[in-house]
């Protein structure tokens, strides 16, 4: 390995020792604390390691963005930064969203034991294809309102309303492909890290992967055991260690062209709604027509997301409606008041 590459893997190590004490400092429960003064000490000794490959050892200050981190962490709480953490690679952020392993609780014992906890039942993306079905209904809704209250031609409202769908659809599209894209990129580059530092000290990885299950209420010894036993298959062990330390799953980093496509249809979706009594000539009833339909559609969308909130779903459909008939009110007393000074 180059000795820029040597360095900037010292520099991350460094980062991570860094943060992991802002996380320790911040962390209220001692179990959780001492894991993290236990990772920024391992984090350490790793730098200790690649810093005898390098000619000159500069001195270590944080970056700015490390300091930033830090700040938000003691602002906000280590569950809160967690996200920004993980992009740090700071270690143990399992312990957040892991289940604990209480005494009489079944250990794990393979990788598919480990990486349970990961497997969701798409509660993610139904969330965000919900939420992306409720950004087109309110935009184009409000969007049709304004230029039908300026009192224009059908045709128009059509053609305003269709180019603010695709506009709109191919925005989301391009601006999710991004997102996923940059965070596949972020976990494919720790996940390579992981599997150079498994092949440089693997018997470091093992003492952290101990300590993360430890500070989940496995006992020292026993932890010790269990990381050693998954350590011992490089396969296995990196699963693990992706699972266990970066609070990944390896199998399921997310697609950008699917969450591209899924977030262009989901909004389409919302918003060719408001557009459909126009497309179907209804006339001077195509106004109230789309906002009653636009209203049935709000309504469901804001019960649906009171599923995730735990909230009545009748007071969320209600606020939805009300958010939405603002929104569009609004757009709609606009275009009036351009339709009359057009006139």
């Amino acid at each position: 390995m180059a000795e820029h590459s040597i360095l900037q893997r010292w520099r991350s190590e460094r980062t991570a020792a860094y943060l992991s004490r802002a996380v320790a400092q911040a962390e209220h429960d001692p179990a959780k604390r001492k894991l993290f003064q236990s990772m920024a000490k391992a984090a350490e000794e790793q730098a200790a390691i690649l810093a005898r490959d390098l000619s000159h050892l500069p001195d270590f200050v944080p970056s700015l963005r490390a300091r930033l981190i830090a700040r938000l962490t003691h602002w906000f709480g280590p569950m809160a930064a967690r996200v920004v953490l993980a992009a740090s690679k700071v270690r143990g952020l399992s312990v957040y969203t892991g289940r604990s392993l209480e005494a009489g609780h079944v250990m794990p014992t393979s990788v598919e034991h480990v990486g349970a906890k990961h497997r969701g039942v798409g509660g993610g993306a139904l969330r965000a294809g919900v939420f992306g079905v409720n950004d087109g209904l309110v935009s184009n809704t409000s969007l049709v309102m304004g230029v039908a209250g300026a009192a224009v031609e059908p045709s128009v409202i059509v053609l305003t309303g269709s180019a603010g769908l695709l506009a709109g659809a191919f925005s989301m599209a391009a601006g999710e492909y991004i997102s996923m894209r940059s965070q596949r990129e972020m976990y494919e580059f720790q996940i390579s890290q992981e599997r150079d530092e498994l092949e440089r000290y693997p018997e470091e990885e093992a003492e952290e992967l101990a300590l993360i299950y430890n500070a989940r209420g496995v006992p020292l010894r026993q932890a010790r055991a269990l990381a050693k036993r998954l350590i011992a298959d490089t396969d296995m062990a990196l699963d693990t260690l992706a699972r266990e330390e970066l609070g990944l799953n390896p199998d399921d980093l997310g697609s950008p062209p699917k969450a591209a496509i899924s977030s262009f249809l989901a909004f389409a979706a919302g918003a060719i709604l408001p557009l459909l009594p126009f497309l179907a000539g209804a006339g001077p009833n195509a106004v109230p027509i789309a906002a009653g339909l636009s209203g049935v559609a709000l309504f469901c969308v804001g019960s649906v997301l009171s599923l995730f909130s735990g909230r009545s779903a009748l007071v969320g459909g209600a606020r939805m409606v009300l958010i939405g008939a603002m929104a569009a009110g609004a757009t709609y007393a606009i275009g009036t008041l351009f339709g009359v000074e057009g006139g």
